[in-house]
């Protein structure tokens, strides 16, 4: 795998890791990814949102800590390792709404009514382990910042990719659009 080229690192981590359960979801995380950069695809998403959608959990697998940690109630912050790791290669465009998706989802707890219910049992498993519900502090800082309008639609693709009948394209059909996107 090339430090230098994006596309053939995430690939690889897409056929390796990403090819095993997504803790508790009915498919692979790879699946789950490439659902949600499908689905931001249908919503006409900047290039930009696309690829973070599609790149949102490589964190689980490009860190010390993995997603079976997180379901074991340590928060692998994969936010926060998946947007680092990403950041060799992609602008905040990318990098930022990566980072910011599990505030999101507690950000939405928090200002949704019905949100919470709406997540998947997992999901709502590791709400716990990330923080929960925003308090008030959490919640301006969250809606002053730039890309909370992108992470919150980020989040909503990544609480609908979950579906074991879907088709949507593979790795293949982002691969340009990620080496577009490279700086």
């Amino acid at each position: 795998m090339s430090a230098d080229d994006p596309a053939a690192a995430v690939a690889a981590l897409f056929a390796s890791e990403g090819a095993a359960e997504y803790f508790g979801e009915p498919v692979t995380q790879a699946e789950h990814m490439l659902q949600a950069a499908a689905l931001a695809e249908r919503d006409h998403a900047a290039r930009s949102l696309v690829a973070a959608a599609l790149l949102h959990d490589v964190g689980h697998f490009a860190s010390a800590l993995t997603g079976d940690d997180l379901m074991r109630g340590t928060d692998n912050r994969h936010e926060e390792h998946g947007a680092a790791w990403l950041g060799r290669w992609f602008g905040e465009e990318v990098t930022e709404p990566i980072r910011l998706h599990v505030p999101a989802k507690r950000y939405l707890c928090t200002v949704e009514p019905g949100y919470a219910a709406s997540l998947s049992p997992a999901s709502i498993y590791s709400l716990g382990v990330q923080g929960g519900p925003m308090q008030r502090a959490e919640l301006a800082e969250f809606e002053a910042n730039w890309y909370a309008a992108a992470a919150i639609r980020l989040r909503r693709w990544d609480d609908m990719a979950k579906d074991p009948g879907v088709q949507v394209p593979g790795f293949d059909h982002y691969a340009a659009t990620l080496l577009t996107l490279a700086r």
